[in-house]
């Protein structure tokens, strides 16, 4: 990380103020490398609080000098006709990922829009606040594809493409993730869009235990797979992912679609293309979804890969 650089982020985020969406997204991605020097850091705009986040502990000056910058920023006209009510910096770098709050008062459990939908997060106690979003897109390419579809949903984290489905009007949802407090994150998504819970469910398993009861809830005419790189003692990406696609025709229904997802940095598109080819060869490859333009990176399979496979 370099210190000369931090003007430039400073004068980024002063000039993203002033163009603010309406909705969470993020303002800065310096970990798709287009910043030399910014690689490890962040900023996320969350409804009125923006996230700051560094990825690895930089040098005292680096942190000295990004704080200062920060205050400075908060001090702008930009800053205060914005609205904002706080300015964090998270330091992923440290242990536990604690949150520092630079200018006001920390929310810790805001409720964030994301087109028209609400999602809840949770700021200060974990790593990830809930809502991925780099996965925008995504989101909405579920809520477009799901009208009258069962829908499974493995890995579900805090259920946000679940409730993208259940917003265009699928006819039911089944989330998996072994992490239940995440499910029930998932239950307050839904309830905070008043959905019909009778239309969702949520298994807190660990995937490979429960294919029975996965199959048995089926068959699906939309399966997502959107799954960590590595959790430790169920899952590994690059050992376990073909294990989930060998068993997609037999929860599939004949014209089914699966969206696939990667997000290592290190693993291209080759490997869910050359992966679904070996284990389930009926599933065609159809397209990869553009990731949001804010989260460019200068290779583009160093980002998130989300393709799209249909049987049929």
């Amino acid at each position: 990380m370099d210190t000369t650089a931090l003007p430039a982020f400073q004068a980024h985020l002063h000039t993203a103020l002033e163009h603010l969406p309406a909705e969470a997204r993020r303002l800065f991605h310096g970990r798709g490398r287009r910043w030399p020097g910014l690689e490890q850091l962040t900023a996320d705009w969350l409804d009125g609080q923006l996230l700051v986040s560094l990825f690895r502990e930089p040098a005292p000056e680096f942190l000295s000098t990004l704080v200062s910058l920060l205050k400075e920023l908060a001090t702008t006209q930009a800053w205060q006709q914005s609205g904002a009510r706080a300015l964090l910096l998270q330091h992923r770098g440290r242990e536990g990922a604690p949150l520092e709050v630079i200018w006001g008062e920390l929310e810790p459990s805001p409720v964030v829009r994301e087109h028209g939908l609400n999602y809840q997060l949770t700021l200060g106690r974990n790593q990830n606040h809930g809502l991925f979003l780099d996965m925008r897109l995504g989101r909405q390419w579920v809520r477009q594809q799901s009208q009258g579809k069962r829908v499974l949903n493995l890995f579900a984290y805090t259920c946000g493409f679940s409730v993208a489905a259940i917003a265009g009007g699928a006819e039911r949802v089944v989330n998996l993730d072994m992490a239940k407090s995440s499910l029930s994150r998932g239950r307050d998504n839904h309830r905070l869009n008043h959905h019909d819970l009778s239309r969702v469910g949520f298994l807190g398993h660990e995937l490979f235990k429960s294919w029975g009861k996965v199959r048995k809830l089926g068959p699906y005419e939309l399966i997502i797979i959107d799954p960590p790189s590595f959790q430790k003692g169920s899952f590994a990406l690059t050992k376990d992912y073909a294990k989930i696609l060998r068993r997609l025709p037999e929860l599939l229904t004949e014209q089914g679609t699966v969206l696939a997802c990667v997000n290592d940095p290190d693993i291209d598109s080759r490997f869910l293309i050359d992966g679904m080819k070996e284990q389930a060869p009926q599933l065609r490859f159809v397209q990869r979804l553009d990731n949001p333009p804010e989260f460019a990176d200068i290779d583009p399979e160093a980002g998130l890969k989300a393709l799209v496979f249909a049987q049929g």
